[in-house]
């Protein structure tokens, strides 16, 4: 979340920020208008308590010398006093309150390398990485070419979840859990230490890494037990630290996690219907760093490097943007999106998307590490898909097709699916 003492000392930074990402001040203003009550109760309740020891001070005197007439008298306007103080303490309290639920909904603020822009239509190329493949044939869509392979069911799916649920057979079931595990092996070899993490998680978790409030209706709930399934292994990593204090030699520390994600994609109807590119249900391999403020956007380089690492090993051509301030996500100071290139589309589609958070869910979590001199600064959080599988998967299956309907298997992952051609099932 933001901070609210730099808020009270350079409201203008948090304005300016919501001007950029295109969002309403009118949280912001309700959340300054409360500021200023609060203060003004902090005023009046430090005023009674200096009152008040005066008058324990005045106590004291009186007793010392032999008043305890007076004595009780002056005691009896202190408990008052107390009184008094406790009711202002309380309101104090429910206004900061009220200023820490809405500053909930306030976005992170963009960087200043972040470019300025409405929409998506303003994010801006980075590099490319590899050519699209010239086919000599026409090329088939993977949800026209799964299913005559007989390994790829959408109708089951269907009929088991609804819309948005996929079944898989055979050797594209396979080569799914082929790329999690290559993923997987190719980040620890680069350092990242493999963590195996809940997929329901409390309120407290989600709320930490910055889903809920704002983004309640896109998850699934399990309300009886106040659970919630994450929408990807960055909400379980970026909270591993929650109320913690880690020592400054310790950062940066790098985990990866492979987990289903589950997101409700409510408001997206009519967006990648067809097909894995937009599921219910879908597998990721996740990658999050824990950092300090001085490294992180050096980190959020190496981060970015070691996701397109996943795709050049795999041969599959894709191009990184840096996002504008108006396509930014909610808890992200700059982001960078990996979009692979898919021939259905005849476009480059997104497959990782990574993200300095810089010190936004630190301080939802309470996240903290002790610098050599002994201070307490709050970590800045990364996060990345180290890749997206089922997108993975669908550019494999679309740029390594071949005229009779098989697919090759990619090299670096014939020692997992010992074999280098997907046939038809029989």
């Amino acid at each position: 979340m933001i901070d609210l003492k730099l808020l009270r000392k350079n409201p203008e930074i948090f304005y300016e920020a919501l001007k950029k990402r295109n969002y309403s001040t009118e949280i912001l203003d309700k959340i300054v208008e409360l500021d200023r009550e609060w203060r003004n109760y902090v005023n009046i309740v430090n005023n009674l308590k200096a009152k008040r020891n005066e008058l324990s001070k005045m106590v004291a005197k009186l007793k010392a010398e032999g008043k305890s007439e007076e004595a009780n008298e002056v005691i009896t306007e202190s408990k008052k006093l107390g009184d008094e103080i406790a009711q202002y303490e309380a309101k104090e309290k429910e206004l900061e309150d009220q200023m820490y639920n809405l500053a909930l909904y306030i976005p992170n603020v963009p960087h200043e390398s972040v470019p300025v822009g409405k929409d998506e239509t303003e994010n801006v190329e980075v590099r490319r990485w590899g050519e699209p493949r010239k086919f000599d044939f026409e090329p088939k869509a993977h949800w026209d070419l799964g299913p005559e392979l007989g390994m790829l069911d959408f109708d089951r799916g269907a009929k088991l979840s609804g819309s948005r649920f996929t079944v898989m057979f055979g050797e594209i079931a396979k080569l799914e859990r082929a790329l999690a595990q290559f993923m997987l092996d190719t980040h620890t070899q680069n350092g990242y230490i493999e963590v195996n993490v809940p997929h329901l998680v409390k309120r407290e978790t989600i709320t930490a890494t910055g889903q809920l409030p704002k983004f309640a209706e896109e998850l699934y709930t399990c309300e009886k037990d106040d659970l919630f399934l994450i929408p990807t292994a960055e909400v379980s990593l970026a909270a591993l630290h929650i109320d913690e204090i880690l020592e400054e030699n310790q950062l940066p520390i790098r985990y990866t996690a492979f987990t289903p994600c589950y997101r409700r994609e409510a408001g997206s109807y009519g967006k990648d219907v067809r097909g894995l590119i937009r599921q219910h249900q879908f597998e990721k391999v996740e990658l999050v760093w824990y950092t300090t403020p001085e490294r992180s956007f050096e980190d959020l380089e190496q981060l970015t490097r070691d996701a397109e690492k996943i795709l050049q090993l795999l041969g599959l051509p894709y191009r990184v943007v840096v996002l504008c301030t108006g396509d930014l996500g909610f808890a992200a100071a700059k982001t960078y999106d990996i979009e692979v290139w898919l021939p259905s589309y005849n476009a480059y589609k997104e497959i990782s998307s990574c993200s300095n958070d810089t010190d936004f869910q630190a301080r939802r979590g309470n996240m903290r590490y002790r610098t050599k001199d002994g201070k307490l600064n709050y970590v800045h959080t990364l996060n990345g898909s180290g890749l997206a599988i089922g997108r993975t998967l669908v550019a494999i299956m679309e740029n390594y097709q071949n005229p009779d309907g098989t697919i090759t298997v990619p090299e670096v992952l014939r020692p997992y699916m010992k074999t280098d051609v997907i046939r038809p099932m029989k």
